[in-house]
Parts: structure tokens; C-alpha cells; sequence
């Protein structure tokens, strides 16, 4: 199965991981990147409300296209319990018919999101084929 592992990282901590990910399972790698990078205030003081809100912030052009991947295993920052902003405005361009697998990263090792992200994906027409919360 040809597998692409999607991750974007402000920290530095869900890069470290997607990139063992992708090693492991013998994967593309792409990095979701912000359009303007956000400072750290801005990243904490707005990324959170945003995040908890669902909201999308704009992202660069990925590089890649997600439709010649069977397999997208997106790694992700948790922020204020939930995927960060620029990681929602991924979730909205997976295609119909594809397998995800999701590996929220997050000091706590929890999220509350995977509801969510299950919905979002089954509506995308795609499947959620695994999620995790690890601690980094």
C-alpha cells in the first residue's frame, strides 16, 4: 500500500515522529506548512480558540498529490485538546476513498479530538483506519 505521512510540527516534536513513522512503513513524507508561520503568541494565544473551534488556517501547496497515496498518515500537534489549525485545513482536502491513520502528538500523550476526526474523514468519504495519542 503506497503510504504518505503528512505531519506539521511547530515545535519540532510530531517532525521528529512522522519522519520514524515514515521510515518505519516505508513512506512518503510531506510537511504541512503554514502559509505565514505564526509566532509563538499567535501560535498559543489565537492557535488554541482556533483549534478548539475547528478552525482552519491557511497552508502552503503540499507538494504532493494525496490522490496517488492509498494510505495518508497525518502526525500532528495537539492544541488545547485538539488538531492544530493548519492540520484541520489538511483534513478538508483528503480525497473520497482513502485509509487514514491519525498520531496526535501532545506533552499529555491526550487529545479529545478522535470523534471528531472520525466524522470528518467518514464525511471526506475516506476511512479512519487508526488513531493514536502519544506523548512527545
Amino acid at each position: 500500500m503506497k503510504t504518505l505521512v503528512l505531519y506539521y510540527s511547530y515545535s519540532g516534536h510530531a517532525r521528529a515522529l512522522a519522519q520514524s513513522i515514515a521510515e518505519q512503513e516505508h513512506a512518503d513524507v510531506a510537511e504541512i506548512r503554514d502559509i505565514k508561520r505564526p509566532n509563538i503568541l499567535k501560535a498559543y494565544v489565537l492557535g488554541a480558540p482556533a483549534a478548539m473551534k475547528a478552525k482552519e488556517w491557511p497552508i502552503a501547496p503540499l507538494g504532493v498529490k494525496l490522490g496517488d497515496y492509498e494510505c495518508l498518515h497525518i502526525v500532528a500537534p495537539v492544541w488545547a485538546g485538539n488538531p492544530a489549525p493548519q492540520v484541520n485545513a489538511l483534513f478538508v482536502q483528503i480525497p473520497a476513498g482513502k485509509s487514514v491513520r491519525v498520531t496526535m502528538v501532545s506533552a499529555s500523550g491526550t487529545s479529545k479530538c478522535q470523534p471528531w476526526v472520525a466524522e470528518l474523514i467518514r464525511n471526506r468519504g475516506s476511512v479512519l483506519d487508526a488513531f493514536a495519542d502519544v506523548r512527545g
